[in-house]
């Protein structure tokens, strides 16, 4: 289809990227609350099945899309199916990570703040209260908008220098660090008194909790974790080589999702119970437990602003992922400036960011149907833009693009028997659309 000049320069390069692009927020941060807030371990099973069953054949899907026509998001789907209108699922990806990245800065500007102020040792103290802090913070219009200000202009300039190589050599680091540091915060959270009642929370499933509004959340939450239904994939695969396994490597990149999901509930519930904490505390939850958890080790604060730095690591990652996207759009095509596109996107972000920061301050009284814009531009993402997304790419792949371009993508550099094609194709074709649609309808009351 076209050459690209840019690759991965390793399999485990583009495993490491791609696990960096899918887990920030959504795994870390989001995963948590969102548990916490949908009824615990029952919201967790259904998150794994359908990460499994429907993100996973997607996130191949996206793989399949981007190494097959070789282009970024919009311009890949015109490739495949050219004199068509199927490039709308590229343009419905860019303006998805638009509004994702909008709202995610903020949280960006978050960790990032936390980390500065660890650096000096200003977050853990005697008797803090650490849910006062989070509501300055979070509460502070002056130090929101700074938060997301900062955070945008570092995303601003990594990707105005193109960012494959330095996030490619960092992610081989970095990653294997921030698995390192959580698996030793959950070794101290479970050891708390009281931390069973947190485990049983998080690992054991009560459904009567479930009900048709939280199955959605799992559902949009699973691709929220994986980084699908935005196209991010299909521009990080269009560098890819053909002796690499799409299946594996999307394998790789669920697991390693999950098991990030699994570590940050033991590292969090835990604590929540273990120092009576509310699990359903909501966006908050990570910046409360995290202090009070490295309060009570020795070398706490040092061992407090690693982990946010390794944090804000996965963060950034995921949203060097999103504005790429939407550079990449601008720029491959008409051969603008990569520079001035991308810090016009980023001025565009922050503008779009602002009402969001906001949220729980001087804005924290607007609301749009009864949620504050942070939390309104978070459902429209979530629930309804990702799982759109998810829809469109299983319906082109398993209706419109070529049939054996996608089979060679899908067995080119794998060991899988054809078998294993056949079941991809028939989960992508109609169990994942029928999934998405009958989540989607019934938790809107309509079916």
């Amino acid at each position: 289809m076209g050459n690209k000049t840019e690759q991965w320069s390793t399999k485990l390069g583009f495993i490491l990227s791609s696990a960096g692009a899918a887990i920030g927020l959504g795994a870390i941060w989001k995963f948590p609350y969102m548990t916490g807030m949908n009824g615990g371990g029952a919201f967790f099973l259904v998150f794994i099945a359908f990460t499994i069953i429907i993100g996973l054949p997607i996130l191949i899907a996206e793989f399949i899309i981007g190494r097959g026509a070789q282009k970024e998001a919009v311009t890949a789907y015109q490739t495949l199916a050219p004199k068509s209108r199927w490039s709308f699922i590229g343009k419905w990806g860019v303006v998805g990570a638009f509004l994702l990245l909008s709202f995610y800065s903020v949280v960006g500007g978050w960790v990032l703040l936390y980390s500065l102020l660890s650096i000096p040792g200003m977050i853990i103290k005697e008797n803090a209260d650490y849910a006062a802090l989070f509501a300055s913070i979070n509460g502070s219009p002056a130090f929101t908008i700074l938060g997301l200000a900062l955070f945008l202009l570092i995303n601003v300039v990594v990707i105005s220098f193109g960012i494959k190589d330095g996030i490619e050599k960092t992610s081989k680091i970095l990653m294997p660090l921030l698995f390192i540091f959580f698996i030793i915060l959950v070794i101290r959270a479970v050891t708390f008194e009281g931390a069973l009642e947190g485990i049983r929370f998080f690992l054991q499933p009560d459904f009567s909790k479930l009900n048709p509004s939280n199955i959605l959340y799992a559902l949009g939450q699973s691709f929220f974790s994986l980084a699908v239904g935005i196209s991010v994939m299909v521009t990080y695969s269009s560098y890819l080589k053909k002796d690499v396994s799409l299946p594996m490597a999307s394998g790789s990149v669920t697991i390693m999702n999950i098991f990030v999901s699994l570590l940050a509930g033991l590292a969090i519930f835990p604590v929540v119970f273990a120092f009576g904490l509310e699990p359903s505390e909501g966006p908050g939850l990570l910046f409360i437990v995290l202090p009070e958890a490295f309060s009570q080790m020795p070398f706490g604060e040092v061992f407090l602003s690693l982990f946010l730095l390794l944090f804000l690591f996965a963060v950034l990652t995921s949203s060097f992922s999103m504005l790429e996207i939407i550079t990449s759009a601008f720029t491959e095509k008409k051969q603008r400036s990569r520079k001035k596109v991308a810090a016009i996107a980023g001025i565009l972000v922050f503008i779009a960011g602002i009402p969001a920061a906001l949220s729980s301050s001087n804005l924290s009284e607007f609301k749009i149907f009864g949620l504050t814009v942070f939390d309104a531009t978070d459902f429209l993402v979530s629930n309804i833009m990702l799982p759109g997304g998810c829809l469109f790419i299983a319906i082109f792949v398993g209706f419109k693009m070529d049939k054996t371009l996608a089979r060679n993508e899908f067995l080119s550099g794998s060991s899988l028997p054809s078998g294993g094609y056949q079941l991809w194709f028939q989960l992508i074709r109609w169990l994942v659309p029928l999934t998405i649609v009958v989540v989607v309808l019934h938790s809107f009351g309509i079916l």
